[in-house]
């Protein structure tokens, strides 16, 4: 690509650089130098203007940014047409946001006349949510580069979310603790903010309990359960693999995968597995509608991917800390 300001004779045929203005009309740039604008261009007394033009093998920015963007859209994606050399992908139906972010790196480095912006992987989207936009800067580009970067951008898809499932939600009691307003209302909070969570997903909400909050009483609630997922709304939060949560999982018959993550908020989630169903105790803060570590979980789950402790502890990488609410030190005295 040629680019620069040149004598009005040696500018026909290329595009406006930047836009002018010509006897009070504004000329946007892009548009083709032709003999018309040449003869404003010398009325307005200009004699030179800043043009950019394609070099034989050169793609324009609008085919280029097209031939990207359709190299990124998988399943649950559509590529929109171009506009200034940009591209939108957009999703087409409710799920997580699936791609490599490590080919996405790659693309992005391979010129910086080449920008690809996208949402974080495993993010929740919604139909027609921007998901991913394509920019070229230049007003063409090779041809290699074009070819390379469609060949090395990742496939953008979108998991969507697997309707239909059942889950219930396990309410435990402190046993000392006689029904009242304090717990009552409480438990109906837990329980409201649950079930808007899990009809987000697609999945439906069962109530059970309370039970008490003992092991025995608690294991044997679980091992009754016949639902897709488990949720434990705990008295008390877990702070040990040998606390009741745990505990109960194990006596249930199941495994426990993970007690803790690596998001705030979220810290005290529990993981475990009873037979192929999950089974996840629920952090505190999943009382509130906040986003939190359990959506990080209850998204992957709802999008039928496996959750295992490497998983958990891999979110740790954009674990929310911006949205936890908590005090941030920064500073002491001494």
């Amino acid at each position: 690509m040629q680019f620069g300001e040149v004598p009005l004779e040696a500018a026909e045929g290329g595009v406006l650089a930047h836009a002018i203005l010509l006897g009070g009309r504004r000329v946007p740039k892009g548009q083709r130098v032709d003999a018309v604008l040449l003869e404003a261009a010398r009325a307005a007394g200009l004699a030179t203007l800043w043009v950019a033009r394609a070099d034989p093998d050169d793609v324009p920015e609008a085919e280029a940014a097209r031939a990207i963007g359709e190299a990124l859209a998988g399943k649950g994606v559509v590529a929109e047409a171009p506009v200034h050399g940009r591209v939108n992908l957009r999703a087409t139906r409710a799920g997580l946001l699936l791609f490599d972010p490590a080919r996405l790196q790659a693309a992005n480095l391979i010129d910086e006349a080449i920008g690809i912006a996208t949402r974080p992987p495993f993010a929740p989207v919604a139909p027609d949510d921007l998901i991913a936009s394509v920019k070229i800067i230049p007003y063409a580009l090779g041809e290699k580069l074009v070819s390379s970067a469609a060949a090395t951008v990742p496939r953008l898809s979108v998991q969507a979310w697997m309707t239909g499932g059942r889950a219930v939600l396990i309410a435990t009691r402190r046993e000392a603790e006689e029904p009242g307003e304090g717990p009552d209302k409480l438990a109906a909070k837990t329980a409201a903010v649950t079930r808007e969570r899990v009809e987000r997903l697609g999945m439906t909400l069962e109530l059970a309990g309370p039970v008490a909050h003992a092991v025995g009483p608690l294991a044997d609630a679980l091992a009754r359960c016949a639902a897709d997922l488990v949720l434990i709304a705990g008295a008390t939060a877990t702070s040990d693999r040998q606390d009741v949560i745990p505990a109960a999982i194990l006596r249930a018959g199941g495994s426990v995968l993970r007690v803790g993550m690596p998001v705030d908020p979220g810290n005290l989630l529990v993981l475990g597995r009873i037979g192929t169903r999950p089974v996840v105790g629920l952090p505190g803060c999943a009382r509130s509608p906040k986003r939190n570590g359990l959506d990080l979980v209850l998204e992957r789950l709802a999008a039928g991917l496996e959750v295992t402790s490497d998983v958990v502890a891999g979110m740790g990488v954009g674990g929310l800390l911006e949205d936890s609410g908590r005090p941030v030190p920064w500073g002491w005295s001494g």
